[in-house]
């Protein structure tokens, strides 16, 4: 079956019976590592690409940033584990050509983790599709009790009319996901967006209009407005208030509420000893505040990963008064096949034809 989780109105505690915490600090980065073959794509960075990417990996491990996206991590990907020390790395897809250039280190743990190729790609003013671009998915664990689903990506590049349908096309794709496979759950996605607010015929607030997520720049740098004239950063850049095609969106779910409090563009501490920079892209960096809610609880998920998604928190989280359950039904063979949950108002809660699968 699909991962599932077990939701409850109890205190969670840990496996040592200590209380667990209730609230909490992390912080997130974004960067493309400009890592395509310096015969290919120079990115206007000076310096050996190799000794720039064991640059970066050890300022990853110097600033420890908690979850940090990479974008371009293509044949320069073993430089930057040489120096990096997070305990959880992803394995890389392959040099351009043959991976994607996503990949995701961090302090946490995290399950599910995937990869999906862009259904639209367009080579009208680039190379878009002569590499597997796309998206990655994990289930991040953060705390005990507290999941978050973080997405990285990198849509097609360019602005000519293939390039926009593509992207556009690329940012709707990953909407759509999230609303099947991270539907009830609190959601990071960042990355590079390649789009602006100010470049109208590009999608980028479908996060916030179809997944009701929101742009920490947005938020906290611009007082809550979308800007409707081009502000183009320099790199490095001295100031958080211009607009990068890099971008973090969040929201938080009923289990576990997110808060942005921090935004800042980190050029500076991405510099080589010259002075120079590491890559053509500012990196971003976002803190957050997380805190559980006082209604609910998350189990561990249950599972593997594959077959249909499934959660009964929207349901359950829009209920008023007692949520006392008077019934849980299971039915399958050799497979579970089907759960259902009625409480004891009588709302009765049931998926079927959970996966083609054992559960595990």
């Amino acid at each position: 079956m699909r991962a599932s989780q077990i939701i409850s109105a109890v205190l969670a505690t840990t496996t040592t019976g200590v209380l667990a915490a209730t609230s909490g600090t992390f912080d997130v980065l974004t960067i493309n590592v400009a890592g395509l073959p310096a015969i290919f794509n120079s990115n206007d960075v000076p310096g050996d690409k190799a000794t720039n990417a064991r640059t970066i990996g050890a300022y990853f491990s110097e600033y420890g940033y908690d979850i940090i996206n990479m974008q371009e991590d293509f044949n320069y990907h073993a430089y930057i584990y040489e120096t990096d020390a997070h305990p959880f790395r992803t394995p890389t897809s392959g040099g351009a050509a043959i991976g994607s250039g996503l990949n995701t280190v961090a302090n946490f743990d995290w399950i599910n983790f995937s990869r999906t190729k862009w259904n639209t790609c367009s080579n009208d003013s680039g190379a878009d599709c002569l590499t597997p671009k796309g998206f990655t998915f994990m289930r991040v664990n953060v705390d005990d009790g507290v999941w978050v689903d973080v997405y990285n990506l990198h849509t097609d590049a360019g602005t000519a009319a293939g390039d926009l349908t593509a992207r556009n096309s690329n940012l709707q794709q990953v909407a759509d996901y999230i609303d099947t496979w991270s539907k009830g759950n609190a959601v990071l996605v960042f990355g590079d967006t390649n789009s602006r607010y100010t470049r109208t015929s590009d999608q980028i607030r479908v996060f916030s209009t179809q997944n009701g997520m929101t742009d920490p720049w947005v938020q906290l740098v611009r007082g809550g407005v979308v800007p409707t004239t081009e502000t183009i950063c320099a790199n490095p850049s001295t100031t958080n208030y211009c607009e990068t095609v890099d971008k973090v969106f969040y929201r938080g779910s009923p289990v576990v509420n997110l808060a942005a409090t921090e935004f800042s563009y980190e050029s500076s501490k991405f510099l080589q000893a010259d002075g120079n920079i590491l890559s053509d892209h500012n990196p971003i960096r976002v803190n957050f505040n997380w805190s559980l809610s006082n209604k609910f609880r998350q189990s561990n998920y249950w599972g593997g990963p594959h077959g249909t998604w499934f959660t009964d928190l929207p349901t359950l989280s829009g209920k008023s008064g007692s949520l006392k359950t008077s019934k849980i039904t299971f039915r399958g063979g050799s497979r579970l096949d089907s759960v259902g949950l009625t409480l004891a108002d009588g709302t009765a809660l049931r998926t079927e034809e959970l996966a083609a699968r054992p559960l595990l």
